[in-house]
């Protein structure tokens, strides 16, 4: 299966938006639509579930960290009501019929902080605590977490699958990206392999961000290990306009990634149909 983030063409998302991008999405060949919940009531996920019923798109979810949103050294009213974002995402999921939520469940994107070997591991204990309420609401609605390694430049947490599963309770599972993984692990299709059956969601892009193939990413290398892990879910792509001054900006999209929006997600399912024969 493969399906695209809607953060390619819009942020944030709204019925509106969903309504004219979702039939397009369909009609180029999609299977999926990734949904991200930038802040709860932005679009009705009864409403979406309704229109993507109508055109046959399974649905992704993906969360956001902003600041202010915190599961670790913070006050404890901060991670309660990162805690509360986190279930309501998991709602969401129930509502459109996604499997997993996705993201980087841990500190808000961007924010840094050196630590020694002690503090880390503390940091670690934090989350896996600070989750647990978060990874039992999902277990009882049957939606896996997948919690995603972010690039340097965006958090010190969680860089490597092996950081992942270093932190990370064994009951929570895990979100690869592939522009991540190219910056940050020596063998990406070893860390997949690591990764296994913890491997909740997938999202791959091109290292500059761009559609998947167009890059000098290991992607049959990748492929492979994907097979190897037994994943079954979607490879979503996940890009950004750089039209949206917020988003443009977190992501750093300072110029075009590819002729159009929609020329990044064509050429890219192209080129993931292709390497998935």
């Amino acid at each position: 299966m493969i399906g695209v983030n809607t953060w390619v063409w819009v942020s944030p998302l709204t019925d509106d938006s969903l309504a004219a991008l979702a039939p397009r999405i369909a009609e180029w060949g999609f299977d999926v639509i990734e949904l991200p919940v930038e802040r709860p009531g932005e679009w009705d996920p009864r409403r979406a579930a309704d229109l993507l019923a109508e055109l046959g798109l399974g649905a992704s979810v993906v969360l956001t960290m902003p600041i202010g949103r915190e599961l670790v050294s913070a006050p404890s009213w901060t991670i309660g009501e990162t805690q509360d974002y986190l279930r309501h995402c998991v709602d969401v999921a129930v509502a459109v019929g996604a499997p997993a939520v996705s993201g980087p469940a841990y500190a808000s994107v961007g924010r840094v902080w050196p630590m020694s070997p002690d503090e880390r591991r503390a940091v670690y204990a934090e989350l896996g605590e600070n989750l647990k309420p978060v990874l039992a609401h999902a277990g009882e609605c049957g939606v896996r977490i997948g919690v995603e390694p972010l690039n340097r430049y965006e958090t010190s947490l969680l860089n490597t699958v092996e950081q992942a599963l270093e932190a990370l309770p064994d009951d929570c599972g895990l979100a690869l990206d592939t522009y991540h993984m190219n910056i940050e692990e020596k063998d990406p299709a070893r860390a997949v392999r690591l990764a296994g059956d913890r491997i909740a969601h997938i999202q791959v892009c091109g290292t500059d961000r761009g559609a998947p193939g167009a890059d000098h990413f290991d992607w049959p290398g990748f492929a492979a290990a994907v097979r190897d892990a037994g994943y079954a879910g979607p490879l979503v792509i996940e890009s950004f306009t750089a039209d949206n001054t917020t988003i443009a900006t977190a992501a750093s999209i300072w110029r075009p990634l590819a002729p159009s929006q929609d020329a990044l997600a064509t050429e890219g399912l192209s080129f993931l149909r292709t390497l998935w024969r």
